[in-house]
């Protein structure tokens, strides 16, 4: 983290109540958390490629254009 970044931060959070400051330290482990990737590697999923049968894909790919994700 850039010094004068981290410096003005220090001096923000030394102006706030404890209350405020524990606020701020769990906003920052959020912000930590949700940086971290969920769900699986690409590469994991290979071994699945190719196993939904082609109607099946004409199927989806219909839905999908037929909007289903419209809101009426």
């Amino acid at each position: 983290m850039a010094q004068n970044i981290k410096r003005k931060l220090q001096e923000e959070i030394s102006r706030l109540a404890s209350a405020q400051q524990r606020q701020v330290l769990e906003f920052a482990r959020s912000l930590a958390s949700s940086s971290r990737p969920n769900g699986s590697a690409g590469r994991s999923l290979l071994p699945f490629a190719g196993t939904i049968e082609e109607n099946e894909l004409k199927l989806i790919e219909q839905t999908i254009d037929g909007g289903c994700e419209c809101i009426r």
